[in-house]
């Protein structure tokens, strides 16, 4: 019921004032027009005429007083005319857009925000139309990732919380012995839980940009032989070949390193788990444009066409009978992308099909 008071006041507002200014100027031209119009009439009648009679002079100022008065109404009548038709265009264009804006703008404020706005043009009114859309897809991704998060969370959860809970009521009514096995259950799960809450902060920063990045120049291969020193004890310990094939001509690129070496870290780490032992995992970069493209191949399962993308999903998992234990949280992929994403880089899949390996390819900006 608001929205229409709004347009009415803007509207009104509008045509009040171009009114004041039709009536200041007619108000002026009025009183110039009296003022000093019948001296200049007269000197002109009488430099035309010379000797003119009173009763003559008489007829011909009253004349030019009811022509006067004639042109002031037509004009005041055609302004005011032009006036309100200018308020009613300028109402269409402006007030109409902005009534549509405010009440998307109050769908929003109630939680609402699948509303758009019709915008067209390149006015200020335009500008703020899809500014006002950016804004309420951002929200509204926010607001689905938050949904969805949450719904992940509970169900992540669920297992660690009630694993401890039964065992607690069994120690509590004695019929679970407090031993060394007990107690190293207990704080597995529990580490669990923290492990699952730091991930899930971690790539709920990332993927809202709200991540503090340090940006180096660093060479592409550089990267690749930090991640696989920290990554060579697990390989050896599986029996698994590691190898690095570092592009020459792959550009230096602007990074958090740190970052990166999670992103890497978190694929080094899929890739072993993936390939079974005398296995191979291959890192290698090389340019692509004038990005960095950098390349985690391993020689193990495969991936299916529909798993290239879902593998990145919050607590996706393509072997559903693999344990969390065995698998981590499950929330490793979807940190890589966010991180990659924040810094304005993609991160992807590749697969023939299962049991013929997969391939994560990493394109980051070169430095300019």
């Amino acid at each position: 019921m608001r929205v229409p008071l709004v347009r009415r006041s803007l509207t009104w507002k509008l045509l009040a004032a171009q009114l004041a200014v039709i009536v200041a100027g007619s108000a002026t031209l009025a009183v110039v027009a009296l003022s000093i119009g019948p001296s200049i009439f007269h000197r002109h009648v009488r430099e035309a005429l010379g000797f003119v009679p009173p009763a003559v002079m008489e007829h011909l100022d009253d004349a030019f007083g009811q022509a006067l008065w004639l042109s002031l109404a037509v004009g005041i009548a055609a302004a005011t005319v032009t006036a309100a038709t200018v308020s009613w265009v300028v109402s269409m264009r402006i007030v109409r857009p902005v009534r549509d804006l405010a009440a998307a703008a109050r769908g929003v404020s109630r939680g609402n925000y699948s509303g758009r706005v019709d915008v067209g043009g390149s006015d200020e009114v335009s500008v703020l139309g899809r500014a006002f859309n950016e804004m309420a897809a951002s929200l509204s991704s926010t607001e689905e990732r938050r949904r969805q998060l949450l719904s992940d969370v509970a169900h992540e959860l669920r297992t660690p919380l009630a694993t401890i809970d039964a065992y607690l009521e069994g120690l509590a009514d004695g019929v679970v012995e407090p031993g060394p096995d007990t107690w190293q259950l207990l704080r597995n799960e529990t580490s669990r839980l923290g492990r699952l809450t730091e991930d899930v902060t971690k790539v709920s920063l990332a993927e809202e940009r709200q991540l503090d990045l340090r940006l180096q120049r660093v060479a592409a291969r550089t990267l690749l032989a930090v991640a696989a020193r920290a990554a060579a004890p697990a390989f050896a310990a599986k029996g698994v070949k590691l190898e690095i094939e570092p592009g020459d001509g792959s550009p230096n690129v602007d990074v958090d390193a740190d970052r990166i070496g999670e992103v890497l870290a978190n694929l080094l780490e899929n890739a072993l788990r993936h390939t079974p032992a005398g296995g191979t995992v291959t890192l290698a970069t090389r340019r692509d444009g004038d990005d960095a493209l950098l390349t985690v191949a391993d020689s193990g399962e495969g991936l299916a066409p529909d798993d290239l993308e879902r593998i990145f999903e919050r607590f996706y998992r393509v072997d559903r009978a693999r344990s969390r234990d065995q698998g981590g949280s499950g929330i490793g992929l979807a940190i890589a992308r966010a991180l990659i994403e924040a810094h304005d880089g993609q991160l992807w899949a590749e697969s023939p099909g299962p049991s013929q390996g997969a391939r994560f390819l990493c394109r980051l900006p070169g430095a300019v």
